[in-house]
C-alpha cells in the first residue's frame, strides 16, 4: 500500500502542535508500558494454572470496569481537569505494577493477586481513556481530529502492539521481577511528560448537577443518535468476539502441549504483527475513508477482523496466520480512526466525556462478557469452534453498518 509523503512525514505530528507532541509521547510510552504487562500477565497467568477458565477469567476482570465503572468515569472527565485525570491514573497504574513486581519477587505471587492487579488497572485504564479521548478536540481542535488519530493510534499501536508484546516477552522470559518493573517505570515517565502538557482541561458548567443528571444526560444524547447508537453496538458485538479469540489465543499458540507449539518470544511476535498492521492502517485510515466512503471502508475493516478471528480455526501454520493478523490489525485501526473522529466531531465538547464513557460501556463492557464466554465454550467444545463462532459474529455485524 502506498502513503503519501505528508501522512507518513514525523513533521506532520510537529505540525500539530507543542501540546499535541507531548501528549502524543505520553502515549506512546504509556502504550508500551500496558503492552508489556498486557503479554506478561497472560504468560505469568499460565506459570499458576493452565486452566482456560482461570486464564479466560484474568482477562475478563481486566476489562470488567469498562462494564461497571465506564459511565463514571466520563461523568469524572467532564467534571474535573481531563489531563489531571490522566496524571492520576498513570500514577496509580505505576503503583500497582510496581507492588506486584516486589510481591513476585518475593514469592508471593499467585493467580488471584494478578486478578486484584489486573482489576485495578482496568479502573484507572477507563480514566486514562476517557479522558484522552474527550481532551483530544480541546488540543488540536475538530478540524484536524482524523490526523490526529491516526498518529496517535500509530504510536499507540508501535508501543501497545508492536513494541510491547516481544518485549513482554523477552522480560517474562529474563524475570517476572523486570516484566513488571520496567513498565511502572515508563508510567512515570509518561506521567512526567504529560504533566507539561500546557493549558487548564476542565470543562465549564453552566449549573450544578447530580452524578446521575449527568449519566442521563450523556446517555440520552448517546441514545438519540442513530449512528452513535448503532456504531456502539456493532463495536460492542465486535469486541465481545475478537475478546474471546485473544484471550484464549495463548493456550492455542504457546507451549509444546498447545496446537502451535511456539515459545513466549514467538508468540509475543505473532502478536506484534497485529500492530504492525494497525500501524499501517493507522497511515492510510485518511486514505481509505476519502477512497471508498465511511460506510464501505467501516465494511472492509468488519471483513479483515472476521478473518483475524476464524484464521486459528482453519490452521496452525503460524506465516499464514501472520499474514491474516496482519491484514485485522490494520481493518481494526481503519475503524477506531474513522468512528473515534465522527464521535468526538458529533458530540458536544461538554457531554465529551460522558458520552464517549457511555458508547465504551457498551463497546468495551462485551469484552469481560466474551472473555468469559470463550473460557466455558471452551472449556466444553475446545478451541477451534470458539473461534470459528467468533468469525460469524463479526460477519453478521457487517449488515447493520450505517450510512454516514
Amino acid at each position: 500500500m502506498e502513503f503519501s509523503q505528508s501522512m507518513c512525514d514525523p513533521r506532520s505530528v510537529i505540525s500539530l502542535g507543542t501540546a499535541y507532541r507531548r501528549l502524543w509521547s505520553s502515549s506512546g510510552l504509556s502504550n508500551l508500558a500496558d503492552g508489556i504487562v498486557k503479554v506478561a500477565l497472560g504468560l505469568v497467568a499460565v506459570q499458576f494454572t493452565r486452566s482456560p477458565s482461570l486464564v479466560a477469567g484474568l482477562a475478563a476482570v481486566s476489562s470488567l470496569p469498562w462494564l461497571v465503572f465506564a459511565l463514571h468515569a466520563g461523568v469524572l472527565a467532564d467534571r474535573v481537569d481531563r489531563r489531571r485525570a490522566m496524571l492520576v491514573a498513570n500514577l496509580v497504574r505505576a503503583a500497582l505494577v510496581a507492588v506486584l513486581a516486589v510481591a513476585i519477587a518475593l514469592g508471593s505471587g499467585s493467580i488471584w493477586l494478578l486478578y486484584v492487579v489486573a482489576l485495578g488497572l482496568g479502573i484507572a485504564e477507563t480514566v486514562q481513556d476517557t479522558a484522552a479521548q474527550a481532551i483530544l478536540p480541546q488540543i488540536v481542535g475538530r478540524d484536524r481530529l482524523t490526523r490526529a488519530n491516526s498518529r496517535l493510534y500509530a504510536a499507540e499501536l508501535t508501543a501497545n502492539e508492536f513494541a510491547g508484546p516481544p518485549l513482554g516477552g523477552f522480560l517474562v522470559a529474563a524475570g517476572t521481577f523486570a516484566a513488571f518493573a520496567a513498565p511502572s517505570a515508563l508510567w512515570i515517565i509518561a506521567l512526567v511528560a504529560l504533566f507539561f502538557v500546557p493549558g487548564s482541561f476542565r470543562v465549564e458548567r453552566p449549573r450544578a448537577t447530580s452524578v446521575r443528571e449527568d449519566l442521563v444526560e450523556g446517555l440520552r444524547f448517546l441514545w438519540e443518535n442513530r449512528i452513535l447508537r448503532i456504531l456502539a453496538i456493532m463495536v460492542g458485538g465486535f469486541n465481545l468476539a475478537t475478546s474471546a479469540v485473544i484471550t484464549l489465543f495463548v493456550l492455542y499458540a504457546v507451549g509444546p502441549s498447545s496446537a502451535m507449539g511456539l515459545s513466549e518470544q514467538a508468540y509475543g511476535f505473532l502478536l506484534a504483527v497485529i500492530a504492525l498492521g494497525g500501524f499501517a492502517g493507522s497511515f492510510a485510515a485518511e486514505r481509505i475513508e476519502l477512497a471508498l466512503g465511511r460506510s464501505r471502508a467501516l465494511v472492509l475493516s468488519l471483513l479483515t477482523g472476521a478473518a483475524l478471528a476464524g484464521i486459528p480455526a482453519a490452521t496452525t501454520n503460524p506465516y499464514v496466520i501472520g499474514v491474516v493478523f496482519f491484514l485485522g490489525g490494520a481493518g481494526v485501526v481503519l475503524w477506531n480512526v474513522i468512528v473515534v473522529s465522527l464521535r468526538q466531531r458529533i458530540i458536544p465538547d461538554h457531554l465529551l466525556g460522558r458520552a464517549t464513557s457511555g458508547h465504551r460501556l457498551v463497546a468495551w463492557g462485551t469484552k469481560p462478557l466474551g472473555a468469559a464466554a470463550a473460557g466455558l465454550f471452551a472449556e466444553v467444545f475446545g478451541l477451534r469452534p470458539v473461534f470459528a463462532g467468533a468469525a460469524a459474529v463479526i460477519l453478521a455485524l457487517a449488515l447493520l453498518t450505517p450510512r454516514t
